[in-house]
């Protein structure tokens, strides 16, 4: 049966290295070598460990192993501490590379709502019945209303916090539905992206024809080449959510959703800035 004295003389080394790389206390300080080493001896520590207590070694050394490997624990899985330049990574560099690589669902969602778009600004240019036909008389009303006067005015600074609060309201709420329906193995995202691209063409095609087209028109291409692209993306983001559904390449559908997501969150995040943008 091995000793105390050579158990420890056999692996006090390691234990000595795993000490030093602890000093620096904290993951983001290292390089990724480092990392990899510490993440190695933490195995070791633990596999030493069950050893010295499946051996009966003294309690002074499986003390000492226990806080070794608690401590190793603690900055391989401490929270990652947040950062302004994560933030920053994640919009400048993970969000077009994400939407980049999933190009084939982002033109298929742009057509899925531009199309549509493009359908209801003809039809209300040429028949208010084809707007009334999309949409409520009354809203159409109000849209006419809300229109019917320029904006060289300004607005006041409460009348710009509350337009800004409804905007970032009202399209969020679309982006959330154009991406959560996708849920429904994609379905769901292709229907909202269809219905609000005809509802908004119908709404712009209906205000120009009433005769207030410059009006809605400046107000318009202000924010809207964030607010729509955003819903866009958000779309795009549920047609990959729900293929990754549809085709698991052998994975459960939770498997395949959760190997998705990290591309997902980047594109959401970046739609979600771009509505902030618009608002």
């Amino acid at each position: 049966m091995i000793g105390r004295d050579e158990f420890v003389a056999k692996r006090s080394a390691r234990w000595d290295e795993l000490e030093r790389l602890l000093v620096d206390k904290g993951l983001h300080r290292l390089p990724p070598a480092t990392i990899s080493r510490v993440a190695a001896l933490y195995r070791v520590i633990c596999a030493d460990l069950m050893r010295a207590r499946s051996l009966g070694i003294g309690a002074d050394v499986t003390g000492h192993l226990d806080v070794l490997a608690s401590r190793a624990h603690n900055v391989l899985y401490a929270p990652k501490p947040y950062r302004l330049r994560a933030l920053w990574d994640l919009i400048v560099f993970g969000f077009p590379r994400a939407f980049r690589s999933n190009w084939r669902f982002n033109l298929l969602a742009f057509v899925l709502f531009y199309l549509p778009f493009a359908v209801g600004i003809i039809g209300a240019l040429h028949s208010t019945e084809f707007a009334e036909g999309i949409l409520p008389r009354a809203m159409l009303r109000a849209m006419e209303e809300a229109y019917s006067q320029g904006f060289d005015d300004g607005r006041a600074t409460g009348a710009d916090a509350a337009m800004a609060g409804f905007y970032v309201h009202n399209n969020v709420g679309i982006a959330f539905r154009c991406f959560a329906t996708g849920i429904v193995f994609g379905f769901g995202s292709m229907f909202f992206l269809v219905y609000n691209g005809l509802v908004t063409g119908a709404v712009l095609g209906h205000v120009i024809h009433v005769g207030h087209g410059a009006n809605i028109l400046t107000f318009v291409c202000g924010h809207s080449p964030f607010e729509l692209n955003a819903i866009v993306i958000a779309g795009g983001a549920g047609l990959q959510m729900g293929y990754a559904l549809v085709r698991t390449n052998g994975l459960t559908r939770t498997a395949s959703l959760r190997k998705r997501a990290p591309e997902l969150f980047s594109q959401i995040s970046g739609a979600a800035f771009m509505l902030l943008i618009a608002a």
